[in-house]
């Protein structure tokens, strides 16, 4: 493996330890036994279940094209996930209330396994299978845990509080930490081993199976609110109603689904980019990089948010500039350097520059989920959240959905130009949802004023 991958992973190593380590102190929630005890079992199935999901990311399109599949025919198999998830996705959270969470995750383990299994075959038709399922586990993961883990926290009695200790060492580790040995699992798998590139698929079985044996022996089953059972129907027109009659959540709606939308055809378009001559490159080590700095990230949004000033919805407008440019490395590399027409090889200097910038895409993404999150707390209302919320995946889906299925009708510059674009408009938006969110404020001081002379005098 070349010095370039070692370098570049060391340096955001070194950055990330030296933001963490240089932290302030925060205050620590200090909790009981009994809620450690839950916490610990929980982290240890998420990051069971967050295992078994990366360990296949890198792999699904190296996977396809060993099989002989074109870019097309992998675009098609990418649509499958993505529209399965967008029918299921909207339905899977309203089954788990009226099934049960328990058997919700249950079910994820299951059918992210068997769709590991299809993995082992070439037939196109199989595959196909597989990403349907895939795309059903997918919506199971986000959304079928976390309500368990809400309604049995509150079902034990534990404080509110600590619920956002659980959510954020779970990212941490998840989404995090977990992410990036599995990217290093993977690479020992295919690359050190030379297990092929079906090995990190079965290894994701292996991991969600035991993710599975300590739900069924360790959980309860829990299940929705009745008083909330409402039908489909309802809960859309309602969703619905919201999003129309407040701009902030139709913009925060948009600029979620733009940046999303942006982010998922990158995950297809990061391989066929880094290796257009089929250079061999090491998948795992790349994921793993790409991980590490989405944690420099959110080790920067944490300070970020930590403080009063700059609020998210300023900030955010700078990080989606960032990314758009980041995204134009692949076209600005195309006119400055030279293409290679020699097939194999180590990555070029051209996929060196893109390389970088793809981190700098990474940092991104890892400041954005925080913040996002941040901002649907504070402009969706609970009652509907996780409807509005999946309101939301059905333009993302089907924006991701015409993207792959044209992905052979443009060359892949044209899809990051695209991608570069809609990330300035998420910046555009944004600016706008900052400048709605202050209207509030100076109408609530115009009514002080009006109500009481001497605020102004103060004020002047």
């Amino acid at each position: 493996m070349e010095l370039f991958y070692f370098v570049v992973f060391g340096a955001l190593g070194a950055v990330v330890a030296a933001l963490e380590l240089s932290k302030n102190s925060k205050d620590r929630i200090n909790t009981s036994s009994a809620f450690n005890s839950f916490k610990n079992n929980y982290l240890v199935v998420y990051s069971l279940m967050m295992a078994g999901d990366w360990l296949q990311g890198p792999y699904v399109y190296y996977l396809y094209s060993t099989y002989g599949f074109g870019k097309g025919e992998i675009g098609q198999l990418f649509i499958a996930g993505f529209g399965s998830s967008m029918l299921f996705g909207t339905i899977v959270g309203s089954l788990a209330d009226k099934q049960g969470r328990r058997r919700a995750c249950v079910t994820y383990c299951i059918t992210y396994m068997l769709s590991c299994i299809t993995k082992h075959s070439p037939q196109y038709k199989i595959l196909m299978v597989g990403r349907v399922l895939g795309g059903i586990a997918t919506s199971l993961l986000f959304s079928a845990f976390e309500s368990w883990l809400v309604a049995e926290h509150n079902k034990r009695g534990f404080e509110q509080q600590w619920l956002s200790l659980t959510f954020s060492k779970a990212i941490f580790l998840g989404n995090g930490l977990v992410a990036i040995l599995a990217g290093l699992f993977g690479n020992v798998l295919v690359d050190s081993l030379s297990l092929g590139p079906v090995a990190p698929f079965d290894a994701a079985a292996i991991f969600l199976a035991i993710g599975m044996a300590i739900i069924l022996s360790s959980w309860t089953e829990n299940f929705g609110d009745p008083s909330e059972n409402k039908d489909l129907l309802t809960q859309f027109r309602g969703a619905a109603v919201a999003i129309a009659s407040d701009e902030k959540i139709a913009l925060l709606g948009a600029i979620q689904s733009l940046f999303e939308g942006s982010m998922y055809t990158f995950v297809f378009l990061w391989t066929p980019a880094l290796s257009p001559n089929e250079e061999e490159i090491p998948h795992g080590f790349i994921f793993a990089t790409f991980m590490l700095a989405s944690m420099l990230g959110s080790s920067l949004a944490s300070r970020l948010m930590a403080r009063s000033s700059p609020r998210v919805e300023s900030y955010m407008q700078i990080v989606f500039v960032i990314s758009s440019a980041s995204l134009t490395l692949p076209i600005i590399t195309n006119f400055l350097v030279a293409p290679s027409k020699v097939k194999g090889g180590s990555i070029s200097f051209a996929g060196c520059l893109q390389l970088l910038g793809f981190c700098t895409f990474e940092a991104c993404v890892g400041i954005f989920w925080p913040s996002i999150m941040k901002m649907r707390s504070q402009y969706i209302p609970e009652e509907a959240r996780s409807t509005i919320m999946n309101f939301f995946r059905i333009p993302l889906n089907i924006f991701v959905c015409i993207v792959l299925y044209n992905v052979d009708a443009f060359p892949i510059t044209v899809m990051f130009g695209m991608c570069s674009i809609f990330l300035l408009v998420a910046s555009i938006l944004q600016r706008r949802l900052m400048a709605i969110s202050d209207k509030p404020k100076m109408e609530n001081w115009t009514a002080m004023k009006e109500r009481d002379p001497e605020a102004e005098a103060l004020n002047d």
